[in-house]
């Protein structure tokens, strides 16, 4: 690892879980910021008709290095603080900006009357394809995290079959490869199953608000694990009947990641939360792949010191200005 890439949490901050908090936590991302006062809300519309949202927030032509997606985790948002202050800071060293809501994240649910899975990659592909065509200079960019990372991975892998002319690089942080391991991991520790389980309580009730002649969700609230709800809801509104079979359809262990035809990079931590490092650790990787693993650094947190900057930020733009010349 270079002295770059090095990431040493100041004390008091060292903690996996005092990481993953303040990756998420509100007040790291308020006030106001030139990347929201530019941004405007677009509608891409996918191959089967579905309408996923996104804030694009573009720079003057003449000053964009690249245009940067941003994708964000499970009940996530592009609203996200993480995504917030990534995005800002790339705003502010010149890249246009462009945070994609995820089917039934955010404020979207309306646009789309099917449920969000984890399986659902194609309408995401279609999308990134799509605002990979918003960048003037064609300099192209994607960084995801957790179940964002995932996508970015999977992005980073299609690009062999339906290249992405535009594409320059794809970073994951603490990406999901094995999300039934990543699942039992949350419902194991409290803090974790109850953030989750509110979020998605509420994202399924706001379907049953919006399509009642569809759906209703009512005997399915009692459910107190991520994983049973899962197993209640999948054969309901999925193809899928078990938890096994359909985490199995977007996990990428081993040798799934092998066919990678984007320069990538993939930042885990060793006390994830979350996602065992071993996972990446037993990854097959190709030429093109980077992987940069901290000791420290939680899901999603490598917050880098006291005004709660993160390592990533900087980081991703450091490597992308290899691609900008």
């Amino acid at each position: 690892m270079t002295p770059e890439q090095q990431f040493v949490p100041p004390p008091g901050l060292k903690g996996p879980h005092v990481q993953s908090i303040l990756a998420s936590a509100r007040f790291r991302a308020g006030g106001s910021h030139a990347m929201h006062e530019a941004a405007r809300v677009q509608i891409l519309e996918t191959g089967e008709g579905v309408r996923l949202q996104g804030f694009y927030s573009p720079q003057p032509q003449q000053l964009q290095k690249g245009l940067v997606l941003l994708l964000h985790g499970w009940e996530g948002s592009a609203e996200s603080t993480y995504v917030k202050t990534t995005g800002r800071y790339l705003f502010d060293q010149g890249y246009s900006i462009f945070r994609l809501n995820l089917r039934d994240h955010g404020d979207s649910h309306h646009l789309n009357r099917g449920l969000f899975f984890g399986t659902l990659f194609d309408e995401v592909f279609e999308a990134a394809a799509q605002a990979a065509g918003l960048a003037e200079n064609g300099r192209f960019f994607v960084a995801g995290f957790s179940l964002g990372g995932n996508y970015a991975l999977r992005i980073a892998r299609e690009h062999a079959r339906r290249s992405i002319p535009q594409l320059c690089h794809v970073a994951a942080v603490s990406p999901v490869i094995d999300p039934m391991g990543a699942t039992n991991r949350a419902d194991l520790t409290l803090l974790y199953r109850y953030y989750f389980l509110k979020k998605w309580k509420r994202s399924l009730m706001r379907n049953q608000e919006l399509y009642p002649e569809l759906y209703d969700f009512s005997d399915l609230m009692s459910h107190q694990t991520i994983l049973g709800l899962t197993a209640a809801l999948l054969p309901r509104c999925s193809p899928f009947t078990d938890p096994e079979t359909y985490f199995d359809s977007y996990t990428l262990t081993n040798d799934a990641l092998v066919d990678i035809a984007a320069p990538t990079t993939i930042v885990t931590a060793e006390d994830d939360p979350l996602i065992p490092v071993a996972d990446f650790y037993n990854l097959q990787r190709n030429d093109l792949t980077g992987l940069i693993v901290h000791a420290h650094g939680g899901h999603n947190g490598f917050i880098a010191n006291y005004r709660l900057n993160a390592w990533y930020e900087q980081a991703l733009d450091r490597i992308f200005e290899r691609y900008c010349g």
